[in-house]
């Protein structure tokens, strides 16, 4: 054996007619944490499943130590009579066995084994052990002793993944275990697993999880995979820096192809010189072709900004929305939501998020209060059922044109190709797409009349890493106000500069920063404070006692409305510092394989190429700092 935690070996499998895994090897360390990354529909999540046993290989081998203890999360959510406490306690069998047995036994021998096994696997803090999991994944006490059949199937999920964890397996499989959960028991997921005392294998599209968790990314890709020592963003700088010198690679080897192609054709017909060409076209067909970095229309969001519109956009007044008469969800909500307002709503699931989003989206009338909004005002609001609602027959251009009945031919297809649908893909069927291109439809759908305010309610579930990327560098340079609710801590991070805290039936302003309000969530798990507890988390040491918010807010909206010439300029400097990166790495990759005599034009075209980054990385240090200047006292 090789001593590694896992090895592929060759391994090439076939589903539906398809190859997904040809001759794949890849050895991972002993004790790795290791993430698989790539592309939907890469074959990630059936690498684990073989791992796990549950596919077989067409052919190669895959070697793990003998009797290692695997634990894989099923997508069967638990069903029955059982409480969560009880489904999750089950899942320790060893001790349950033992316990059972310690009920019978009568050898004193066997019974002192029993009880001396029982202390090595601390089966008496077990019942505190489940409690606590149960809790960080969302569960309050009560909840933890009802019957299954009481949740939905994604709470049921948490359940089975709460028992997966109870169990310790030596090698702990996870795919995209993320998906059910909130932001809340997502933080907690990551602060467990980064504690995880054995090694694990992760299927996940969460930046943030990759980054903090793992020691080691498998890529999968185009049927190969490729292990590389680091974290994901490492794993991305590595990639970068592969991909340009392929690119190099590439640029060289076509040029040889060129000069050898012409060669021949030029001399193979001449009787003193076919024996030379013929060596030519000989070398010309052995030539292997460099690795090809293929674009991906999967990556393409371009969200149209809207017209202007004076501020605010819409105001909240003492609003209570629900769906029963005289049982409001949220109650007291004041809300000012600006054109360049960027806010997260955060809170347990259950709680009214959803509710929150229906209501702005004008999807739910006010119980009580009032929304105040301009005439002009348009609301573009996706949620997960309308990927679902999609009609698998029709096209995406059937289903433009449907709500854009009186724009012109032209029109359709452009705003389809902000979205990466162009050509023949218009016309392929909803049934034929991907969970990814069905997200990037529905996006489509709902930002047709370039709306002002932009209401996403877990907009990545769908999205790899490099989408969701796009997503964030899409976001950022919409023209209208963000509202989203996610599980996504990279693009929270990233997109949202205000937290609102859905809990308790209000919907209250965080002062802090998305760091904070991990710190108090992950501080109230570990204290074992209650999630309203945790969203009235004291505020900064900075932060006044006593603040008019009202006068705050328009304050701030009014410095925002000044500084917009120096956002804009930021983000022309973030978008021409990116690129100049990029050219100067191909730049620094064309340098390895150089011969002397062209590297000085290269180092000429290096050292304009940095001075123009230098300049670009002033430009946004200068915009910032006056943009914080401005905002100085009066952000919220």
């Amino acid at each position: 054996y090789t001593g590694a935690m896992c090895t592929l070996d060759g391994i090439t499998l076939r589903l539906g007619g398809h190859v997904i895994l040809d001759h794949a090897s890849v050895a991972m360390p002993p004790k790795a944490r290791v993430g698989l990354v790539g592309r939907n529909g890469a074959g990630k999540s059936s690498v684990l499943k073989m791992i796990a046993g549950i596919y077989e290989a067409d052919e190669g081998r895959i070697d793990a130590p003998a009797g290692m203890k695997i634990g894989y999360l099923r997508q069967e959510a638990p069903s029955g009579s059982a409480t969560p406490f009880e489904t999750v306690l089950a899942a320790a069998e060893e001790r349950a066995a033992l316990l059972d047995e310690a009920e019978t036994a009568t050898d004193p021998h066997r019974i002192a084994e029993i009880h001396e096994r029982l202390n090595t696997i601390d089966a008496h803090g077990a019942p505190s052990r489940a409690a606590r999991i149960l809790a960080g994944l969302g569960f309050p006490e009560d909840d933890q002793h009802r019957p299954l059949t009481e949740f939905s199937g994604g709470w049921r999920m948490r359940v089975a993944l709460a028992a997966l964890l109870f169990s310790e397996p030596e090698l702990l499989l996870l795919d995209e275990p993320s998906n059910h959960l909130d932001l809340e028991a997502a933080l907690w997921l990551e602060s467990f697993l980064r504690a995880y005392p054995a090694s694990l294998i992760i299927v996940s599209h969460e930046r943030d999880m990759l980054n903090n968790v793992v020691s080691h990314i498998v890529h999968v890709d185009r049927g190969k995979t490729t292990l590389y020592v680091g974290n994901y963003d490492q794993f991305e700088r590595q990639r970068n820096e592969r991909q340009a010198q392929d690119a190099a690679m590439r640029a060289k080897q076509e040029t040889k192809r060129r000069k050898l192609q012409a060669y021949v054709d030029r001399w193979r017909y001449k009787a003193h010189t076919a024996r030379q060409a013929q060596s030519r076209l000989k070398a010309l067909q052995r030539m292997a072709p460099a690795a090809e970095v293929f674009d991906d229309a999967s990556l393409v969001f371009d969200f149209p900004s809207p017209k202007e519109v004076k501020p605010p956009l819409m105001m909240l007044d003492k609003l209570a929305i629900g769906y029963e008469p005289g049982t409001p969800v949220l109650s007291q909500i004041d809300l000012r939501i600006d054109p360049d307002d960027r806010i997260a709503l955060v809170g347990r699931n259950g709680n009214g998020k959803t509710t929150l989003a229906r209501a702005l989206a004008g999807q739910l009338s006010p119980m009580d209060g009032r929304i105040k909004a301009s005439g002009k005002l348009g609301v573009g609001y996706f949620a997960q059922h309308q990927i679902e609602e999609l009609v698998p027959e029709d096209t995406p251009l059937q289903h433009m044109e449907r709500v854009m009945p009186f724009a012109k031919p032209g029109e359709v297809r452009n705003h389809l190709a902000r979205f990466g649908f162009s050509g023949d893909k218009v016309s392929v069927r909803i049934s034929a797409l991907s969970g990814g291109e069905r997200a990037r439809l529905s996006l489509a759908l709902v930002t047709r009349d370039a709306p002002h305010i932009l209401i996403l309610d877990e907009p990545t579930n769908h999205l790899d890493v490099d989408a969701r990327e796009a997503l964030v560098q899409a976001l950022a340079g919409f023209g209208g106000a963000v509202i989203v609710v996610s599980h996504d801590r990279h693009l929270l991070s990233l997109i949202a500069d205000r937290l609102l805290v859905v809990d308790g039936g209000r919907a209250m302003e965080f002062d802090g920063t998305l760091d904070d309000y991990r710190d108090s969530i992950l501080g109230a798990a570990r204290s074992g404070r209650g999630k309203t507890e945790a969203a009235k988390a004291p505020a900064p040491e900075s932060a006044p006692i006593k603040v008019d918010r009202k006068e705050k807010r328009k304050a701030a909206a009014e410095a925002r409305e000044r500084t917009k010439p120096l956002r804009k300029a930021i983000a022309e400097a973030e978008v021409d510092m990116k690129q100049l990166t990029v050219k100067r790495d191909a730049v620094d990759a064309k340098l390895l394989d150089a011969p002397r005599a062209g590297a000085s034009d290269l180092m000429k075209q290096r050292g304009q190429l940095t001075r123009e980054l230098e300049d670009a990385e002033a430009r946004w240090l200068e915009a910032s700092e006056a943009v914080e200047a401005a905002m100085a006292g009066v952000e919220v």
